[in-house]
């Protein structure tokens, strides 16, 4: 059943593929007010707040559709941001593209992993947990972490481990729920404080 699931998702992705094109250079003038959360390169200084730097394009469309129907519907479809909801709202769609463009098409900073994390984190990450049926992040997000724009998951190398933290953890309480197929609520509610923990500092210096 997994592995249909992953199927489902990797048609799912493909399908997010035939879209516009946006202008990364019309993006930048328009996401100047993004800077101030996520810096002007999309490599943010504020651990809280994601690195958009490099992101897949597609991605980053994604989330922000999804920001845009949160504030429509008020916050009961889509993901709910108190912030972002009203930062998407009054983009258009191909605001939404160029920005997303622009943000794709810079190159994201590297993070570390501290060396207390390394080991437990490659394991974790790499072979997951079939006793508590915990699928490995390796499967989707890849050997570093670089995801695939096609399938629709992230690059989630190098993210700050305090934002990786906070959404495993809205994942698994159900506060955040936009997930490809739902896939990352089913396997955060598997995990642990301290599984959390160590995968947040181990990606955060894959690269």
């Amino acid at each position: 059943m997994k592995n249909i699931g992953l199927l489902v998702c990797l048609f799912m992705g493909f399908s997010t593929t035939a879209i516009a094109q946006g202008d990364a250079e019309k993006g930048k003038a328009k996401s100047v007010a993004c800077g101030a959360c996520h810096g002007a390169d999309g490599n943010s200084l504020i651990s809280m707040n994601p690195k958009l730097a490099g992101q897949h394009t597609n991605y980053l469309v994604k989330q922000l559709n999804d920001f845009k129907l949160a504030s429509q519907t008020g916050g009961k479809e889509g993901r709910n941001n108190a912030v972002m909801n009203g930062m998407a709202a009054a983009l258009s769609e191909q605001d939404i593209l160029d920005i997303s463009a622009y943000f794709s098409s810079q190159t994201g900073t590297d993070g570390e992993t501290p060396e207390d994390a390394v080991e437990l984190g490659s394991k974790l990450y790499s072979g997951g947990d079939l006793e508590r049926g915990i699928t490995a992040c390796i499967a989707c997000h890849g050997p570093r972490g670089n995801g695939t724009s096609l399938s629709g998951f992230p690059d989630i190398s190098g993210q700050h481990a305090d934002y990786i933290k906070s959404q495993l953890k809205a994942f698994r309480s159900g506060d955040r729920a936009n997930s490809l197929n739902g896939m990352m609520g089913d396997i955060a509610k598997k995990m642990t404080d301290e599984d959390i923990e160590i995968l947040s500092n181990y990606v955060a210096g894959l690269h």
